[in-house]
């Protein structure tokens, strides 16, 4: 799918063919697609096929015209998935005329830009535009940490209560998602990083500033992150000590019951022989049994109680 949008004055439209200073947004492109478009933008194949393999870690190359930033984005499976929330690769190609990006899975980048930054938004200002964007990823991961955390912690409230590894195994899910965070938010930042150093941007010295923000939140990001992740670590070792608590406590329930519920048991198998016992001509004898069972039950479970066993 090929969506193209250029900048008017009421904002970001979308547009039927490739014009000078547009967008063109590239999700899950066909080969057929990909090397028309390569051959009109007059940019290297490979800049697609490298975006299409999940692997790909984040980079930055310049070749003749074309500017190529490669960028891990997060993306969010869905709650059933194995690993909820993974990161895949992003292309970013700025050439001479268009801006290009190329996605593996359709992505929601504009929507979290705030007003501000989506006013500002100009395909005919491409360097400018490659900010925004690089600014909308990183705060992505912010708004999808916030998701996960909130997630543990109803997780972490079912886990006080639980006496299985339901959650625990829910939690771990989790932290996966979390070390994909961490490795992907590291690499953008050495692409971010070596972006700044080698001037690839050509930004305006007015627009460095705009750089530098992008690099903080993608710090301020990758730090949240790893700490969601210690935490997270540590919450879990924690977890698995309680629910193995939980189950000592109800098995030392159960034990003392037996144990209460064996008193009876002990002495109605006494009176059950079949020999001369005290008192089994007395019509009462049953009554003095039972009642006897109940006290000295009774006095067990005072003493277990006591002990705080029960």
């Amino acid at each position: 799918m090929i969506k193209i949008y250029r900048s008017t004055e009421s904002g970001l439209e979308v547009v039927e063919r490739p014009t000078k200073g547009c967008w063109i947004d590239m999700i899950d492109p066909g080969l057929e697609e990909a090397r028309k478009l390569t051959q009109d933008a007059e940019i290297d194949l490979e800049f697609v096929t490298a975006v299409l393999e999940l692997d790909e870690i984040p980079r930055v190359e310049k070749v003749d015209h074309a500017l190529f930033i490669l960028v891990r984005i997060p993306h969010f499976q869905g709650a059933r998935a194995r690993i909820p929330y993974v990161t895949l690769p992003m292309g970013i190609v700025l050439t001479d005329d268009m801006i290009i990006t190329i996605c593996k899975h359709e992505h929601e980048l504009l929507r979290d830009l705030n007003h501000e930054r989506q006013s500002a938004l100009s395909t005919s200002q491409p360097h400018l535009f490659v900010l925004h964007l690089l600014w909308s990823i990183t705060n992505r991961y912010l708004t999808q940490l916030g998701e996960i955390n909130e997630i543990v912690d109803r997780l972490e409230d079912r886990l006080q209560r639980s006496l299985q590894n339901r959650e625990v195994l829910e939690l771990l899910r989790y932290q996966k998602s979390l070390v994909y965070f961490t490795t992907a938010l590291r690499t953008n930042k050495l692409m971010l990083e070596r972006l700044q150093r080698a001037e690839l941007l050509e930004l305006k010295p007015g627009d460095e500033d705009q750089l530098d923000d992008v690099i903080t939140e993608n710090y301020e990001a990758m730090e949240m992150t790893e700490i969601a992740s210690d935490i997270l670590s540590q919450t879990m070792d924690a977890f698995a000590s309680i629910i193995s608590n939980n189950l000592n406590v109800v098995m030392k329930f159960l034990a003392s019951i037996t144990v209460v519920l064996i008193v009876p048991q002990i002495i109605g198998t006494f009176y059950g022989m079949n020999v001369r016992l005290p008192m089994e001509d007395t019509p009462s004898t049953f009554y003095i049994m039972v009642g006897l069972s109940v006290i000295i039950s009774g006095i067990v479970s005072f003493i277990f109680w006591k002990k705080d066993w029960l």
